[in-house]
Formats: C-alpha cells, structure tokens, sequence
C-alpha cells in the first residue's frame, strides 16, 4: 500500500526529537499512544536506538503503520497495538515512557482524563510521558490561529482543545509537569515525570 503521510509530522519530527533524545535519555521502552501514520516512530526509533518503541492506535489505522515499520526494518521498533482509550486498557508492557502527538485536542475531556489517570498509573517511579500537540493554558490560547483550530475541531464534532491545568489535575498527585517546551507553529511538548 502506498504509505499515509501527514507534512505536520514531517515539520515537526526534528524539534521533537532534539526534546526527547533529552527526555528519554534514560528510558527503555515506549508506547506510542496515537501513532497515527507512523512517522514519528520510525523517525524516533531510527535515531534513538536505545529505545524500544511500541505503536498504537485505532485498528484502521494499523496497515499505514505497518508500511512504514516495512520500510524502516528497524528491530526497536515494534508492530502496533490496537489501541483506543476509553475502549481498550494500557496494554501489557513494561514500559518506563510513553509519548502522544497530537490526540487530546481530537479526544474528548473524558477520554484525555482517563489517558491521564491511566499513564499515572502504569509508569514506574521517574517513568516519563511526553505529550505534545496544542494547549490552552489559564483557558487562554498561544494564537489566534489556534483559537480558530479549536472551534473548527469542535464543528467537526472532536474534543478540542484542553488546559494545561486541567490535565495536572487529571493526572493526580503522582504524575508531575516537570517542563512546558514552546516547540514550532504554536505548540507545546509537556513532560511529565512520574514520582
């Protein structure tokens, strides 16, 4: 099959990779929450080949991915996993990181709640979680473009953006906001550090 492609995730992939080479310096293995097209696996695991990364995502979009993963061949990376929150559990693995681009402004309050909670739980003391994408901060937006973004997400019938201090609380007493990255185009990496 021809390969899925997203330009976001080709502009992006290099500023993200500059913030978790620091971040998972330490890790060993990642699930991917929301792998998408797969892109940012292959780019992640190509260059941080200390890490075992795990896909994951919603079944439909599981063939994209494995194009991708074909044409990498790399032995850190690894098949996804069916993977839709609110559906399915954290799966099974032992890993001391996890990463998300890009799924709480298309998830519902409900659902980012529940991913939160749920990666608290499952990292290991000093685990890391990386989530980047678009946030509001003290219900204010970065642009007005962003403004714009979240209305039309929310016409599309999608969950829209979420406050940074919204997810602090979501993510309880354990799972700390350790660093707030202003990365490209409005967006935001924020790393959690699980204590």
């Amino acid at each position: 099959m021809t390969k899925p492609f997203s330009q976001a995730c080709e502009n992006n992939k290099q500023p993200i990779l500059t913030e978790l080479s620091r971040a998972f310096s330490n890790s060993t293995t990642v699930l991917e929450i929301g792998s998408g097209t797969g892109q940012h696996a292959v780019h992640f695991a190509r260059y941080l080949p200390h890490l075992h990364w795990h896909t994951s995502d919603v079944k439909h979009n599981h063939a994209g991915i494995n194009a991708w993963l074909d044409d990498a061949a790399l032995t850190n990376l690894h098949r996804p996993i069916e993977l839709m929150i609110g559906q399915h559990d954290l799966p099974a693995l032992p890993f001391d990181a996890v990463y998300s681009a890009n799924t709480a402004h298309i998830m519902f309050a409900d659902e980012v709640a529940l991913m939160m909670k749920s990666v608290a739980q499952r990292l290991p003391q000093q685990g890391v979680f990386c989530q980047y994408g678009p946030f509001t901060l003290n219900g204010e937006f970065s642009s007005q473009s962003n403004q714009l973004f979240h209305l039309d997400l929310l016409s599309r019938g999608l969950g829209g953006y979420k406050d940074i201090n919204q997810l602090i609380t979501w993510a309880g007493e354990d799972l700390i906001l350790k660093h707030t990255v202003h990365m490209p185009a409005n967006n935001l990496l924020l790393i959690w550090v699980k204590e």
